[in-house]
Formats: C-alpha cells, sequence, structure tokens
C-alpha cells in the first residue's frame, strides 16, 4: 500500500483564484478592494520571508496590501496605537500582526486589541469563543486550511475518530473545534500524552501539529488514516543538503506505506496558510462592508 499525497499547492492555487474572482466581484459592489494590513516588528528573516510572501499574493488576487514595518525597539505604545489606527481605517478589512513579536512586547495584549471583525489570523479571545461556541467568525488559517484538504479528501467527516497531537492555540485547539463541528470524535493528544502511539493508532484522521521531526511513525497508524503533518522542521545540514532538509512532524515513508492519504512536506498544508489568509480578508471585507457572500463560495 502506498498512501496518496495530498496536493495542498494544488488546492490553494484554487482557492486563491476562487478569491481572486470574488475580490473583483467585492470591488465591484464596495467601490474599493478588500484591504489587508500586516504589521511587522523587527528584522526577524524568516517573518520577512513570510511577510513578503503575504503582501505579494493579496497584491496577485486583486485586493489592497498595506504593509508595516517596525522597528525592533518599538514601543508597546506605539504598537498599540497602530492597530487602533487600523481599526478605525475603512480601508483595511483585515489586520495580521506577524508573531513572534520581540520579547520587550506584550503579545497577548497586542492580539486583544485587534477588533474582532479584522482578526484574519483568528486569535483574539472574541474569534477563539465564537470558533468554540459553533458561531461564524473568522478562524486561524492553517488549522482551517486543513480541514479544507480533509473535506476534500474525504468529504463528509461525520462520526470519524480523529486524533490532533498538538494543543497550541494556533493550529491544536482550533483544529480540535473545527473538526468537532464536522461530528468527529476528537482526542487532544500532545507530547506528553502516556502510550501516544495506541492513542494515534485508533484514528481515522490523524493531524500532526507537535513540532517534533518525523516523530509520528508509520507503526502509530491504523492502516487506511487520512494523515495532516503541519509540522515544518528544518534538520542539520548534511553534505547533499548543506541547508538541511525540511520535513513535518510524520515521518513520510513509513507513514506513506500505511495511510490511505497523507499531506507532504513541503507542498501540503504550508501553501494553504495563506490562501486561508486572502479567503478570511476577503470574508471579513464582505462582512464589513455589508455585501453579501453566498455560503460556501470561499
Amino acid at each position: 500500500m502506498s498512501a496518496a499525497v495530498i496536493d495542498g499547492k494544488a488546492f490553494a492555487a484554487g482557492l486563491r483564484a476562487r478569491v481572486a474572482e470574488y475580490a473583483a466581484t467585492f470591488e465591484q459592489s464596495a467601490g474599493r478592494k478588500a484591504g489587508l494590513a500586516v504589521v511587522l516588528v523587527g528584522e526577524d528573516p524568516a517573518s520577512q520571508v513570510y511577510v513578503a510572501s503575504k503582501h505579494k499574493a493579496t497584491i496577485e488576487c486583486g485586493m489592497a496590501s498595506f504593509e508595516y514595518k517596525l522597528p525592533d525597539d518599538t514601543a508597546q505604545d506605539t504598537l498599540i496605537a497602530l492597530v487602533d489606527q487600523l481599526n478605525a481605517d475603512p480601508m483595511v478589512d483585515g489586520i495580521l500582526v506577524q508573531l513572534p513579536l520581540p520579547r520587550h512586547l506584550d503579545e497577548q495584549a497586542v492580539v486583544e486589541r485587534i477588533d474582532p471583525a479584522k482578526d484574519v489570523d483568528g486569535l483574539t479571545p472574541v474569534s477563539t469563543g465564537r470558533l468554540a461556541l459553533g458561531l461564524p467568525g473568522l478562524v486561524p488559517c492553517t488549522p482551517l486550511g486543513s480541514l479544507m484538504l480533509l473535506k476534500d479528501r474525504l468529504g463528509d467527516l461525520s462520526g470519524l475518530d480523529a486524533v490532533v497531537i498538538g494543543r497550541s492555540i494556533l493550529v491544536g485547539k482550533p483544529m480540535a473545534q473545527l473538526l468537532l463541528a464536522q461530528s468527529c470524535t476528537v482526542t487532544i493528544a500532545h507530547s506528553r500524552t502516556k502510550n501516544l502511539a495506541e492513542v494515534v493508532r485508533r484514528a481515522d484522521i490523524v493531524v500532526a501539529a507537535v513540532g517534533r521531526p518525523e516523530m509520528v511513525k508509520g507503526d502509530w497508524l491504523k492502516p487506511g488514516a487520512t494523515v495532516i503533518d503541519v509540522g515544518i522542521n528544518r534538520l542539520p545540514p548534511t553534505e547533499g543538503k548543506p541547508k538541511g532538509r525540511l520535513v513535518g512532524d510524520v515521518d513520510f515513508a513509513s507513514a506513506a506505506a500505511v495511510a490511505e492519504a497523507i499531506t507532504p512536506v513541503p507542498g501540503g498544508v504550508g501553501p494553504m496558510t495563506i490562501a486561508v489568509l486572502l479567503r478570511n480578508t476577503l470574508v471579513a471585507a464582505h462582512r464589513n462592508a455589508g455585501v453579501p457572500l453566498a455560503d460556501g463560495a470561499l
């Protein structure tokens, strides 16, 4: 048996094309472009790459991109004032403060300051509360993208056993809530779960988001399981790979011999994150402007 590879890159391209189509329709209806503001504090190289890719993707989809690059020593009050300014700006539909922030800044206080109607990362207490209550709201991009891949592969998820490995507010917890909303039976596991392999082995769906390279082995899986690997880890350099090899939280080779379907790393969940960010921005734009959007359109 060899698992089917779930092509997140292709699915994300399709989602971005739909976003571009609806973005053009929104501009005609609202008389303006949907707008995404991204705030970067400091010069973290990875964050700079992410922000640049988000800017490029936003422009390509026909939406307005507003970039704010602040120095590493930016004061808390200055950052909060910028968030307040963006909250009040009618041209801005989505606000994303790139994390992590420099250590002297209170990350939670900054996130909580974002208007929930513009919280395209889905991290404010209001957004997380609405997700837990099953109410409409903006949902974190990576878990929502993972759910889209699962539904595209499996269709109806109702009644399936799902194990989410990881309990972060970015992925693990919202992923579990999304799966519950699909009527899955959900277990949240983590690095301290006793008999973790046995817990994982009963799952029809495994979502690995624990941040440990190749931790989940093929013999942990139920034959025929569907595996979503959210992890992205760079291994130490070798002679053939001077920059180090990128791997997920799942040992792909052994898992692919057991699973029915699996996301690769790279090329699986990763491309979905920016695509869903664009989708969230456009959904927020429709709500903020009072322009109807058909259910399920995005």
